[in-house]
């Protein structure tokens, strides 16, 4: 079994699951659905188009860092054909700032995944994190390694920034996992999350709910490797 891990990072993202008319949400970790459209993109899929073949994908996502929550105030205006302007309301847009995550797709089938993973090197259309103005970075490919999830996930170093890792004076650091139901044995609950894609039409898009688990796993805190903690304050007096 294959698993590709996607680095989800930026100044702001945003996963929405319950949006509806002028106030759009964020959830504060991504979504499925949203990872399936992504990669739906890189594949040359449109909104029409069938995703059979995308909705059994095995999901994961790791939050390295968490982000803040950010409310934009964004207004929209509606033109009449004559140019003139016909109204203007208030909308509201909620994001993440400064947020990572690590996220994990794996499939029985290696040669759909050896698929995916050229498409998101070589993308159709652009990817997004969420919105249309948050473009992926460019590390956003981790790689595409020969192990399930649980261990790809495990293998992985920790993705946060060092003044993010800096916080935590610890070697090792937990972090949530949420994921497809039986990814990791060790799951402590179960949650009800409305991203099961069945169409991304325009004209008829509709998700249904799907069950994920919550995990945790541990990864190294590896600023401590890299630097010397030990300090002796008679250094700076010098002979």
């Amino acid at each position: 079994m294959k698993t590709i891990l996607l680095k989800f990072a930026g100044p702001m993202q945003s996963w929405g699951t319950d949006s509806h008319f002028e106030t759009r949400h964020t959830d504060l970790y991504p979504s499925k659905s949203a990872a399936i459209g992504l990669i739906g993109a890189a594949l040359g899929i449109r909104r029409d188009d069938d995703i059979k073949e995308l909705v059994d994908i095995k999901f994961a996502v790791r939050v390295d860092q968490e982000g803040s929550l950010l409310k934009d105030y964004h207004i929209a205006r509606k033109y009449k054909t004559s140019g003139d302007i016909e109204g203007t309301y208030v909308t509201e847009r909620y994001y993440l700032e400064d947020a990572v995550f690590v996220v994990a797709i794996s499939h029985e089938d290696d040669n759909l995944i050896e698929k995916i993973y050229e498409a998101l090197k070589r993308p159709y259309f652009q990817m997004f994190l969420g919105r249309r103005s948050i473009p992926v970075l460019a590390d956003f490919i981790l790689g595409n390694f020969d192990v399930d999830i649980r261990a790809a996930l495990e293998k992985c170093e920790w993705q946060a920034k060092d003044y993010y890792k800096r916080r935590y004076n610890k070697s090792q650091k937990t972090l949530d996992v949420y994921c497809d139901k039986g990814v990791f044995d060790n799951a402590d609950r179960e949650i009800l999350r409305q991203d099961k894609v069945i169409s991304f039409s325009k004209k008829n898009r509709q998700f249904s709910f799907r069950y994920e688990d919550h995990a945790k796993i541990y990864v190294k805190n590896s600023i401590f490797e890299d630097e010397d903690t030990n300090h002796n304050i008679f250094d700076l007096v010098g002979e």
